[in-house]
C-alpha cells in the first residue's frame, strides 16, 4: 500500500496535520486562558479541520500540478497533452519521469518509422524518375533525331517512329502498373470471384508465353499431368496475371535450356497451393525480404536489359493479399527459385495431388 499510495497525498497528509495541530494547540491556549477547556469540541475541530485542509490542499496541489505539467506537454512538440489526464498526475516526479518518458518513447519510435518511410519515399522516388526517364529520353532522342532533318529518309523515320512508340508503350505499360497498384492498396480495386479451372489457366499462360520462353530455350511444363479439373474461386483475371507475372519473372532470370515447372498441391481442406519453380540463378537470402517492393531490383544492370515496369511482383503480392491469400518465396542462390501462393478451392474442386504442406523454408512476405 504505503508503494501505491500517491505522493501528493502524503503531502497533503503531512501538510494537514501540521494546520491541525498548530490550529487545535491555538484553540486550547485560547480555551485555558479564556473560559472552560473541554475536549470534545477541540476534537471536533480538529478532524474537521484536518478533512477540509487535506481535500483543499490534495485539490490545488493537484490541480496546479496538471496546469503546469499540462502547459510543458502543450510547449514540447514531441509530447501530446491531449492523453494526459488529472489522474496521471501527483507530485511524485518518479511517476511523472516515468509517464515523460513512456511518451518520449512512444514518439522516438514514431519519428524512427517516420524516417524509414522518408528513406523509402526517396528511394521510391528516385526508381519512379529512373524507371520513366529512361523511356522518355530513349522518345526525345528518336523526335529530336528527326526533327534536325532524319524525318526526310522515309527508311530511318519509320525506324524511329517505331522506337519511340516503343519508349511510349513502356511509358503506358508502367504508369498502368502503377495506378493498378495504388488502387490495390487503396482498396478500390473490385475483384470479380468466380469458380474455375486453375490448370486452364495455368495452360493458357504457357500457350501465351511459349514464344518467351522459347527464346531461352525454357521449357514449361506440369510437375504431372492434370486430368481433372482443379477449380479454385477467385478473380479470374487477376489470378491469370499473377501467374503470368511469376512465369514471366522464371523465364527472365532462368538459364538457358532450363525449366519452369508449375504445380498445383492440396494445402489444407479448403486450399490449394500454386508453385512455380525454375532452375534460375536464384536470389541471395538478403534480397528476399524486399523482393516485393515497388521498383526493387536484385540485379538492377540484368533486369534493366530484361526490360519490365519492376512493378509485377509487387502487383502480384498485392493482387494475392487482396484475395486473402499469401504468397511465398524460397530460393538458393545459384541454384533456382519457387514461388507459392494459396487459393481457396470451390466446391467443385476435385482432389489433387497429395503433397500438402508449405516447405518449412518457405518465407510468407
Amino acid at each position: 500500500m504505503a508503494k501505491k499510495f500517491k505522493r501528493s497525498y502524503k503531502f497533503a497528509v503531512k501538510t494537514s496535520l501540521y494546520i491541525t495541530v498548530f490550529l487545535s494547540v491555538a484553540v486550547a491556549l485560547y480555551a485555558v486562558f479564556t473560559s472552560g477547556f473541554e475536549w470534545l469540541p477541540i476534537l471536533v475541530l480538529a478532524l474537521l479541520t484536518y478533512l477540509f485542509s487535506f481535500f483543499i490542499i490534495q485539490y490545488r496541489v493537484e490541480h496546479f500540478i496538471y496546469k503546469r505539467i499540462k502547459k510543458i506537454y502543450d510547449n514540447v512538440s514531441l509530447l501530446d497533452s491531449t492523453t494526459l489526464s488529472p489522474s496521471q498526475v501527483t507530485t511524485d516526479m518518479a511517476s511523472l519521469t516515468r509517464e515523460v518518458e513512456r511518451f518520449a518513447e512512444y514518439n522516438k519510435l514514431e519519428i524512427e518509422t517516420l524516417k524509414v518511410r522518408e528513406a523509402y519515399r526517396k528511394e521510391f522516388m528516385g526508381n519512379v524518375s529512373h524507371e520513366l526517364k529512361t523511356p522518355l529520353f530513349t522518345v526525345q532522342g528518336y523526335i529530336l533525331t528527326l526533327l534536325d532533318g532524319a524525318i526526310k529518309d522515309k527508311a530511318v523515320r519509320k525506324k524511329y517512329l517505331q522506337r519511340a512508340n516503343k519508349g511510349v508503350e513502356r511509358l503506358i505499360y508502367i504508369v498502368k502498373d502503377l495506378d493498378m497498384i495504388t488502387k490495390l492498396e487503396a482498396g478500390e480495386l473490385h475483384l470479380d470471384l468466380e469458380d474455375f479451372n486453375i490448370v486452364e489457366l495455368i495452360q493458357n499462360s504457357f500457350d501465351l508465353l511459349e514464344m518467351k520462353a522459347a527464346k531461352k530455350n525454357i521449357t514449361l511444363v506440369f510437375d504431372m499431368p492434370y486430368d481433372r479439373p482443379v477449380m479454385v474461386r477467385a478473380d479470374r483475371d487477376r489470378i491469370q496475371q499473377v501467374v503470368s507475372n511469376l512465369i514471366v519473372n522464371s523465364i527472365k532470370y532462368g538459364k538457358k535450356g532450363g525449366t519452369t515447372e508449375v504445380s498445383i498441391e492440396n494445402l489444407i481442406k479448403n486450399k490449394v497451393i500454386v508453385r512455380i519453380t525454375d532452375n534460375g540463378e536464384g536470389i541471395e537470402k538478403e534480397n528476399i525480404p524486399r523482393l516485393f517492393e515497388r521498383f526493387y531490383r536484385v540485379d538492377k544492370s540484368g533486369s534493366r536489359k530484361e526490360g519490365g515496369s519492376g512493378l509485377g511482383l509487387s502487383i502480384v503480392k498485392h493482387i494475392i493479399e487482396a484475395h486473402n491469400e499469401k504468397i511465398y518465396v524460397e530460393s538458393v542462390f545459384g541454384v533456382g527459385s519457387e514461388f507459392s501462393f494459396t487459393l481457396e478451392k470451390s466446391k467443385k474442386t476435385p482432389e489433387v495431388g497429395n503433397k500438402s504442406k508449405v516447405s518449412k523454408a518457405a518465407k510468407a512476405l
